[in-house]
């Protein structure tokens, strides 16, 4: 057992350090907007794993991880304004401070079961981020129009024109390949296990001598960790912590990522965090293109949103990463015939 788990953790750390130099010269090869971008798929792709490892591990459903987001968001930058602490600190603490609220929440929703967990959680979603323009914390939080973050810049070492944008692709890809390399370890571990077990049959599973409670709870203080560590993010690239930036269409929008990519599937994430992130942008051009009215126009991104996910159900029900493997099969099949 230690072998292969040694083994598993090698393969892991190799993949994990190909993901990096992939991305330092994907990063090197984008414009400003380019970079942007790939920060932003980044974050979105730390959320969504973080999601799919509670929904496809563990079984949970939650419609507010929107919420997490915000923790980690506003954590970071009330650190920013008045701690001046260095970011990768701050970084630490959103994730730390986020997965202990997750705990707490994990610990409710661990008596929850169904319809009645996703309405918890999206009454989650929809409450906590307006509590920013709650009179008694809106000079703390900034009400309805947030907090400015102001992160540090770029390493003098790396020149004066370095572009900020690039610098936060860096750090976006960095915490990326980190959250990864660590959910594909726990993913084989014996809590990946007790999750599964516990998502298929929680009866057999306690009879087993699963402690389903805990690792309920554990699985949503993971994935309540990857939320915050995203939202730190979010700040850090968008320069704005506002409560309209993480109501429920955001907690939407990651689940949808999670359902196109394939739930349970760490590469799914990022498939889905890719689209969940990209079509706003693709729509967008494409009405411009077609010269549409401006009622129409924004309700383009809604639309092509519906299409993706309907096509991407149709054809591959577990989610894109069933068509990748599908695909795979094919390939071998045609190259290697009995």
């Amino acid at each position: 057992m230690t072998r292969v788990w040694r083994s598993t953790v090698v393969r892991h750390l190799s993949g994990a350090v190909l993901g990096l130099l992939a991305l330092y010269l994907l990063s090197n090869s984008l414009d400003p907007f380019g970079d942007l971008q790939l920060a932003q798929i980044c974050y979105t792709t730390i959320a969504t794993a973080g999601l799919t490892v509670l929904s496809g591990l563990s079984g949970q459903i939650s419609l507010g991880h929107g919420a997490f987001v915000a923790v980690g968001a506003y954590t970071t930058a009330l650190l920013l304004a008045h701690q001046q602490w260095p970011l990768a600190l701050v970084l630490v603490a959103a994730t730390v401070l986020t997965a202990l609220l997750g705990a707490l929440v994990g610990v409710a929703a661990a008596r929850l079961r169904g319809p009645y967990l996703a309405g918890a959680t999206l009454a989650l979603a929809v409450g906590l981020p307006s509590l920013a323009d709650y009179h008694g914390l809106r000079d703390v939080l900034g009400g309805a129009n947030g907090l400015v973050v102001t992160p540090p810049p770029p390493p003098l070492s790396l020149g004066e024109a370095f572009p900020v944008e690039r610098w936060h692709a860096w750090i976006g890809a960095l915490c990326l390949v980190l959250v990864l390399f660590l959910l594909a370890n726990l993913v084989r571990s014996p809590l990946g296990r007790n999750m599964r077990l516990v998502r298929e049959d929680e009866d057999a599973a306690a009879l087993s001598g699963v402690p389903v409670a805990r690792t309920q709870i554990l699985a949503f203080w993971v994935s309540a960790g990857c939320a915050g560590l995203a939202g730190a993010l979010f700040a850090t690239v968008n320069n704005l912590a506002s409560p309209g930036a993480f109501g429920l269409p955001l907690s939407l929008s990651l689940l949808t990522a999670a359902v196109l990519g394939g739930l349970g599937s760490l590469a799914g994430a990022v498939y889905g965090a890719v689209l969940v992130t990209l079509l706003p942008t693709w729509s967008n051009d494409l009405a411009q293109a077609a010269d549409l009215p401006e009622e129409i126009y924004a309700n383009v991104p809604l639309v092509l949103y519906g299409v993706v996910l309907i096509v991407v159900i149709l054809l591959f029900p577990g989610g894109l990463q069933s068509g990748v493997r599908w695909a795979g099969r094919t390939v071998r099949a045609r190259l290697h015939p009995r």
